[in-house]
């Protein structure tokens, strides 16, 4: 253990449901500083909502950050007195530091934390560890700025939460809803590869976190959460803010200097309504380009090779345009064999629509030109729409993470 924890005892690791003992699923971290009033209530909360209600082996680990006011002996005590409860003590201040210092030692599968407020409704703990737990996301968060979200706070701190994450989605591209509510989960192998680059110690850790984990490409997972405002928190808000704006700039400027070593991104998710936008947008381009070079070409040679050369260029084209735009895919790992899938789902395109005109012309030798028109127009259509779904699904798959092996 590091020396910068200190801890009385470990408990026997016990399990939910009759489970066997051993490391267990999830480790719920619960940071404290000074807090001897909350903490023997809500952590006996948590344990019976843990105990009766949560399907996956557990440990709630007090993580106590050099408090003097007694919490350290309660943690003790509630160690001592509770199964499945341990209590950790660190020297030195800071919720980012327990979690780092915790987290980083933990055997879990599954790393989570939460106010010891207990803000947020214990019944969305599951919603947030299941998809981690399937191999749906890497990292799962708490947000109380989504559609569903039930909060209670007053309009000062609903104003300053609101006005830092439109500062992150500017200042930092961020995606994710809400940086700062403290409620949050984390697969164990995606905490190995983040935590020592998160730097911040304080309360500006889970924005880096965050940023970081969005920047490797890693899934994140909101769930709106019901959140009630503790009107006894210990948290100084100005303190606070101002120590999140230095965090900001800092991560900023070492994003940008590329000073901060992160793996390749694996493929992105881009929301379905703007890769269909894209898409269509390519489309269009792709056929006034496709005309252009018909043209060009016809001037030198006959019509069916004008056509076969215009169409394998502007399929590349397309492809090219499609893995970069509409899929957000940049560099040249596996540039070739999608070009090579790209060429296939043209083809299949292009045979739906051949494949139909020829069936027109076996029902009816001379179909009437508004027939052909609507038979080609419908086939267009559907071989648009199949080549969409053929690059999404098969060509520009992303990989799916595996879900969690647990111990039996």
């Amino acid at each position: 253990m590091s020396a910068a924890l200190a801890t009385t005892r470990r408990t026997p690791l016990g399990v939910a449901r009759g489970a066997t003992v051993g490391a267990p699923v999830v480790d719920v971290v619960v940071p404290v500083y000074n807090e001897a009033e909350a903490l023997v209530p809500s952590i006996h909360r948590l344990h019976v909502y843990l105990q009766e209600r949560f399907p996956f082996s557990y440990r709630i680990t007090i993580a106590d950050n050099g408090s003097d006011d007694g919490t350290w002996q309660l943690a003790q005590a509630l160690e001592a007195g509770l199964p499945d409860v341990r209590a950790v003590r660190l020297r030195e201040k800071g919720r980012g530091r327990a979690l780092h210092s915790v987290w980083s030692e933990s055997d879990a599968a599954v790393l989570a934390y939460m106010d010891v407020d207990l803000s947020t409704d214990l019944a969305a703990l599951l919603p947030l560890v299941a998809p981690l737990l399937s191999g749906h996301s890497d990292v799962a968060i708490g947000t109380r700025l989504r559609v569903g979200a039930h909060v209670r706070r007053g309009a000062k701190r609903e104003l300053i939460s609101r006005s830092y994450n439109a500062l992150l989605h500017a200042v930092l591209r961020t995606r994710f809803s809400d940086a700062q509510c403290g409620f949050k989960a984390i697969r164990a192998d995606r905490a190995r590869e983040l935590l020592p680059l998160v730097e911040d110690r304080g309360w500006f850790f889970d924005t880096e976190l965050l940023v970081l984990a969005e920047r490797t490409g890693f899934r994140i997972h909101e769930v709106p959460v019901d959140w009630v405002d503790d009107p006894d928190s210990r948290v100084d808000i100005v303190a606070t803010a101002l120590a999140d704006l230095r965090g900001v700039v800092r991560l900023a400027r070492n994003l940008a200097a590329g000073r901060i070593p992160l793996r390749p991104a694996p493929v992105p998710v881009t929301g379905f309504r703007r890769q269909v936008a894209s898409f269509l947008l390519i489309g269009v381009a792709s056929t006034l380009a496709y005309a252009a070079l018909f043209v060009a070409f016809r001037s030198v040679v006959a019509g069916q090779a004008a056509n076969a050369l215009a169409l394998f260029v502007t399929a590349l084209a397309n492809t090219a345009a499609n893995r970069r735009l509409t899929f957000a895919i940049s560099g040249s790992r596996r540039v070739v064999r999608h070009q090579l899938q790209g060429l296939v789902v043209f083809g299949v395109a292009l045979a739906l629509t051949s494949g139909s005109l020829a069936v027109l012309h076996l029902v009816s030798a001379r179909p009437a030109r508004v027939v052909e028109l609507a038979v080609l127009t419908a086939a267009n259509l559907a071989a648009t729409v199949l080549r969409f779904v053929l690059l999404r699904a098969w060509v520009f798959r992303r990989e799916r993470t595996p879900p969690l092996e647990l111990a039996a």
